[in-house]
Protein backbone atom coordinates (compact mmCIF):
# COMPACT_ATOMS: atom_id res chain seq x y z
CA UNK A 1 0.00 0.00 0.00
CA UNK A 2 2.75 2.58 0.75
CA UNK A 3 4.26 1.86 -2.42
CA UNK A 4 1.51 2.96 -4.17
CA UNK A 5 1.55 6.17 -2.40
CA UNK A 6 5.59 6.99 -2.94
CA UNK A 7 4.63 6.37 -6.78
CA UNK A 8 1.42 8.73 -6.12
CA UNK A 9 3.68 11.11 -4.84
CA UNK A 10 5.99 11.29 -7.05
CA UNK A 11 3.85 11.39 -10.25
CA UNK A 12 2.34 14.86 -9.08
CA UNK A 13 5.62 16.57 -8.58
CA UNK A 14 7.55 18.48 -11.52
CA UNK A 15 10.84 16.59 -12.94
CA UNK A 16 13.39 19.39 -11.81
CA UNK A 17 15.41 20.51 -14.65
CA UNK A 18 17.23 23.46 -15.45
CA UNK A 19 17.23 26.60 -17.97
CA UNK A 20 19.68 27.50 -19.95
CA UNK A 21 21.02 31.09 -19.01
CA UNK A 22 20.18 32.90 -22.10
CA UNK A 23 16.38 31.54 -21.48
CA UNK A 24 16.28 32.47 -18.13
CA UNK A 25 17.86 36.44 -19.23
CA UNK A 26 15.44 36.18 -21.79
CA UNK A 27 12.44 35.86 -19.15
CA UNK A 28 13.87 38.16 -16.40
CA UNK A 29 15.04 40.98 -18.85
CA UNK A 30 11.63 42.37 -19.98
CA UNK A 31 10.41 42.83 -16.01
CA UNK A 32 14.43 44.17 -15.04
CA UNK A 33 14.86 46.79 -17.58
CA UNK A 34 11.90 49.01 -16.78
CA UNK A 35 12.60 48.99 -13.11
CA UNK A 36 16.48 49.20 -13.33
CA UNK A 37 14.78 52.64 -15.85
CA UNK A 38 12.60 53.43 -13.36
CA UNK A 39 14.61 52.99 -10.58
CA UNK A 40 18.02 55.05 -11.34
CA UNK A 41 20.26 52.18 -12.09
CA UNK A 42 21.68 52.97 -15.21
CA UNK A 43 23.67 55.76 -13.37
CA UNK A 44 24.60 53.43 -10.39
CA UNK A 45 25.63 51.04 -13.14
CA UNK A 46 27.68 53.27 -15.25
CA UNK A 47 28.89 54.45 -12.05
CA UNK A 48 30.50 51.06 -11.45
CA UNK A 49 31.50 50.07 -15.11
CA UNK A 50 33.58 53.63 -15.34
CA UNK A 51 35.29 52.31 -11.70
CA UNK A 52 36.25 49.21 -12.88
CA UNK A 53 37.60 50.71 -15.81
CA UNK A 54 39.82 52.69 -14.34
CA UNK A 55 40.77 50.41 -11.64
CA UNK A 56 41.84 48.06 -14.87
CA UNK A 57 44.01 50.41 -16.47
CA UNK A 58 41.74 51.87 -19.13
Amino acid sequence: MANTAQRTARAATRPRTTRHPLVAAAMVLPLAAPLVYLFGGVDAVVTQVSSVAGLMGR
